[in-house]
């Protein structure tokens, strides 16, 4: 299926590392041209490298601290610099957690900042350039979590529960300028960096940080959250939905939000 990404541009924020790089990934071997943003260069340089290789060889990584009003307006003035326009815009970055007596009102204030306000924003600042573009859409990651809680990311799941809200609101005042706006809500996924933080967690019981399987056992078995397909998910599988309901080809889904969690009983 052609999704209609030659000669487009996409900005995908946090797309250094996990689902935001598998998303950036995906989107340069359908054709876009794909501007990444995340804070650390390394990893920026690394995520380039593989996006050129992947289909994209104007890809650019941009440094931008999404805590900071300031960097990611530099961020978003940096692609209108470069491209003028946008076809797709998809917002991938997420704050810490913590259970509810850890955390004082710096670490909300630090996990709204990061959960909700840089998707507001991010889109804000790319509104101009999706206005100016022959189509647009905008894909914000929020988390299945939103739907069902867990008391050890509580500030994490409000914030995020905020960017879904504002999802939703702006899928229908942006429906006037034909820019289709979802929202997708991931698992439990086995990224990189969740198998290295959980990794001795999982060891303890006898269990692989980097099995799907055994990462739904350890889900189920200490927070009774199982999923109907008894595996956590792939970055790959997030990025596949992403890529369709940023894509041309989506003609006529906005205002979703999109479980893709392997099967739950939230709907």
């Amino acid at each position: 299926m052609d999704l209609g990404f030659a000669g487009s541009k996409a900005v995908v924020t946090g797309g250094s590392k996990g689902m935001g790089l598998a998303i950036a990934e995906t989107l340069a071997a359908e054709g876009a041209s794909v501007a990444v943003m995340a804070r650390g260069k390394p990893a920026l340089d690394a995520a380039v490298d593989s996006l050129k290789a992947a289909g994209a060889p104007d890809a650019v990584g941009i440094s931008v601290d999404m805590s900071d009003a300031e960097s990611i307006a530099a961020g978003f003035a940096a692609v209108a610099d470069r491209w003028g326009e946008l076809n797709s815009l998809v917002h991938t970055i997420g704050p810490a957690d913590g259970y509810f007596e850890e955390m004082d009102d710096s670490d909300w204030d630090a996990a709204f900042a990061l959960g909700t306000m840089s998707g507001v924003r991010s889109i804000r600042a790319s509104l101009p350039m999706l206005r100016a573009a022959e189509w647009a859409r905008i894909v914000t990651l929020s988390a299945h979590s939103i739907q069902r809680q867990n008391p050890r990311i509580v500030a994490y799941t409000a914030s995020k529960a905020a960017l879904s809200s504002v999802t939703k609101n702006l899928s229908k005042s942006l429906a006037g300028d034909g820019i289709l706006v979802n929202c997708v809500c991931p698992g439990t996924i086995v990224t990189a960096s969740f198998t290295e933080t959980l990794r001795d967690i999982l060891a303890a019981d006898g269990l692989d940080a980097a099995n799907p399987h055994d990462v739904m056992k350890w889900i189920d078995d200490n927070f009774h959250q199982p999923c109907d397909l008894g595996r956590a998910g792939l970055p790959e599988e997030i990025a596949s939905i992403t890529a369709y309901l940023v894509s041309r080809r989506n003609g006529y889904v906005t205002g979703a939000t999109v479980n893709v969690d392997g099967g739950s009983d939230f709907v």
